[in-house]
C-alpha cells in the first residue's frame, strides 16, 4: 500500500484516515458484513470491503471503470444502489459538509464528495494507482 506513495499523498493519507477514512470504512465493513450474511448478496459484500480498503487510504488511487462491466455490472448496482448505496452515499456527503466547516477540511471534503459515485454505483470498477487510472484498461 505504501509503496510508491509520495510524501503529500502519505500525509494526506494519515489526516483521511485520523479525521474520516476509518469511520467511512467502518460503515463499508457493515454493509459487506450484512451483504455475506445473506449469502445472496455475497458479490455486494466483495465489493463493499474492496471499497473500504479504497475509503481508509484513499489519495494515489483512483477507482475507475472496468472494461467489459456490462448490464450485469449495472443491474446489480441497482439492487446495491437501494439496500446499501444511498445510504452510505448519505455518510459521504454529512461527512464531506461536517469537513468544509473547517479550511484544513475543505481538501478532505472534496474527496469524500468524489468518493460518492463509487458508493452508489460499486460494480463494474477497479481500484487503481492515480498514475494509471487513464491506462487502466491496459
Amino acid at each position: 500500500m505504501l509503496e510508491g506513495v509520495k510524501p503529500i499523498q502519505l500525509i494526506l493519507n494519515i489526516l483521511w484516515l485520523v479525521l474520516v477514512g476509518f469511520w467511512m470504512a467502518v460503515g463499508y465493513v457493515i454493509a459487506g458484513l450484512i451483504c455475506c450474511i445473506l449469502i445472496v448478496t455475497i458479490p455486494w459484500g466483495i465489493a463493499s470491503f474492496r471499497i473500504a480498503t479504497f475509503v481508509l487510504w484513499p489519495f494515489g488511487r483512483e477507482a475507475v471503470e472496468k472494461p467489459g462491466a456490462g448490464v450485469p455490472s449495472m443491474l446489480g448496482n441497482i439492487v446495491w444502489l437501494v439496500v446499501a448505496g444511498w445510504w452510505l452515499a448519505l455518510g459521504h456527503l454529512f461527512t464531506s459538509i461536517a469537513l468544509a466547516i473547517t479550511i484544513i477540511g475543505i481538501p478532505f471534503a472534496w474527496a469524500n464528495l468524489k468518493l460518492i459515485p463509487v458508493s452508489l454505483f460499486p460494480l463494474g470498477r477497479e481500484i487503481v494507482p492515480s498514475d494509471r487510472a487513464w491506462g487502466a484498461a491496459a
